[in-house]
């Protein structure tokens, strides 16, 4: 979700500094404000903004807490502390600033928007789309406004509406690589037409990440009218723009799988003291292997909620790890975990976890994919925790991920946009879940995607049985569920099981010889 900070009234100087993009001036300019005058609050308002886009969480926090102290009714004020308040990972509090700047009646569109960004952030999409809607009807020109409601409605569903709210993007600009990509994710039946426009945006698209954007959307309507040819080489393409600019080397991502095997090869590496009885059902693999279709199944179950794709282990180690390097887990963090509490890691995971709407249930899934590199640590620290592994033949499992653009910004998926780093990453994981099974025998379950979907029945009495869970045929009309779904799946986990997804790879087989050798060297079958 994205939206602009606040809004630049004409007779605001600092907000206007502060809406040109100049945060460090704006603050300064807000201090001298308020050196003059210290009750000025709107200049108290654009000091606690600008602190938080400066990176001064903290300090923006009790800048935006003295604002709300003197004007405690006002939406606005209440829904900067929400994002504020969400910068900080303070979730649940986060949550109840966004809910109380609601029972204040705003009417301002940035307002309502901001409100609505907080919500889908915590996976409340329910609370968003209402406000999202307001938004768009009080400015219907605003493109950012249109997109985020444009999501919001393909998360649930409502895919014409959804259309109907791109469509009006690109009217307004024609190269809105977003836009065209999220038509492309709603899985309608592509045209040529549709190619044609998007080829035709790309000819005048100067930034690097729509020009992506852009090549991922012309390929995916390609893939629909098997022109594979053509789609592979816009994936080729946008793929290659986009790691130009990441900076990436596999090598780092492979020493971590090798930091984790090494602290836990001999001794666990967390003191055994965990007495917690939760027991959160954990959904993890590789992305794109089918880890929404399982979270979706099991969260159908009476018992059960979904929280999402949450965040809250890999920043429970870190915290616990109290480490300075940038990435959330490294060599150093791994090794700084040695003889924590396993104990004070469940509960930090669980304080963080239940401040998302979904976790609010005795028993909730967390289909983070990548939880698999921490799965040592959550067994640990819940002795009752389940965990569903999805598997899924290797190429399928590379190139799902090679065509799909993950958020640009994610420092988790950096491996996917070159198709050898790909391959090594579907090894590495491979292996390491190799070793997992070996250490903890019993605890993992592991679902292979292809089976599921030849015998969906068998595959969820066993997955369920795993959970500890009776069985709810519920589960087996996953598709009839209508909660939200934030995840690139949403639309195909919304119809009935089917295997159409299975060997796609094979269209593309003449572009994948090196990836077919590279599996076949190292025992790896492709399907």
């Amino acid at each position: 979700m994205t939206g602009a900070v606040l809004n630049s009234d004409a007779y605001s100087p600092l907000r206007a500094m502060l809406a040109a993009g100049d945060p460090a001036k704006a603050l300064a300019a807000a201090g001298e404000a308020l050196a003059r005058d210290q009750a000025d609050v709107d200049a108290g308002f654009v000091a606690a903004v600008a602190l938080a886009e400066t990176g001064r969480v903290s300090d923006a926090l009790k800048a935006i807490g003295a604002v709300i102290r003197a004007v405690p009714e006002n939406p606005e004020y209440l829904a900067q502390q929400a994002r504020i308040l969400l910068l900080a990972r303070r979730e649940g509090d986060a949550l109840a600033a966004a809910r109380a700047a609601v029972e204040k009646g705003p009417s301002d569109p940035l307002v309502l928007d901001t409100i609505g960004c907080v919500f889908a952030r915590l996976g409340a999409h329910d609370e968003a789309l209402p406000l999202f809607e307001q938004a768009v009807a009080a400015q219907p020109d605003a493109v950012e406004y249109r997109f985020n409601l444009a999501s919001t409605l393909g998360f649930f569903g409502r895919v014409n509406d959804a259309v109907t709210q791109y469509e009006a993007i690109i009217a307004r600009e024609p190269a809105h690589g977003r836009a065209h990509l999220g038509l492309a994710g709603l899985k309608r039946k592509p045209t040529s037409e549709g190619v044609t426009r998007i080829e035709r945006a790309l000819s005048g698209a100067d930034d690097p990440l729509e020009q992506v954007r852009l090549h991922y959307a012309a390929a995916a309507g390609l893939e629909g009218l098997s022109d594979h040819d053509r789609a592979f080489d816009h994936l080729a393409k946008g793929n290659a723009i986009h790691r130009a600019r990441l900076g990436y080397a596999f090598a780092d991502d492979e020493a971590v799988f090798d930091a984790v095997r090494r602290s836990f090869v001999a001794d666990l590496p967390l003191r055994p003291d965990s007495t917690l009885e939760d027991a959160p059902l954990f959904v993890v693999g590789l992305p794109r292997t089918g880890t929404t279709l399982v979270d979706r199944i099991v969260s159908s179950h009476h018992a059960v909620t979904s929280a999402g794709e949450l965040q809250a282990m890999p920043l429970a180690v870190k915290q616990i790890a109290q480490t300075g390097s940038r990435m959330v887990l490294d060599p150093e963090t791994i090794e700084a975990l040695r003889g924590a509490s396993a104990q004070v890691l469940g509960e930090l995971y669980l304080g963080r976890a239940r401040q998302n709407a979904g976790a609010q249930s005795s028993r909730f899934t967390d289909k983070f994919p990548l939880n698999f590199l921490y799965i040592g640590w959550i067994l640990q620290a819940f002795p009752n925790a389940r965990v569903l592994c999805l598997r899924r033949g290797a190429m399928d499992s590379v190139w799902s991920n090679y065509k799909h653009l993950f958020a640009t910004g994610s420092p988790y998926y950096r491996w996917s946009y070159d198709l050898m780093d790909t391959a090594r990453y579907v090894l590495v994981f491979q292996r390491l879940m190799a070793f997992w099974r070996q250490r903890f025998p019993g605890r993992i379950h592991e679902v292979t995607y292809e089976w599921l979907v030849v015998d969906q029945e068998a595959n969820t009495r066993k997955m369920l049985a795993h959970c500890g869970l009776e069985w709810d045929a519920a589960c087996l009309d996953f598709h009839q569920n209508a909660a939200a779904v934030a995840t690139p799946s949403a639309q195909q986990v919304r119809e009935p099981m089917n295997a159409r997804a299975i060997g796609r790879w094979r269209a593309y087989e003449a572009h994948l010889g090196e990836v077919m050798d590279f599996f076949t060297a190292n025992g790896i079958p492709l399907d």
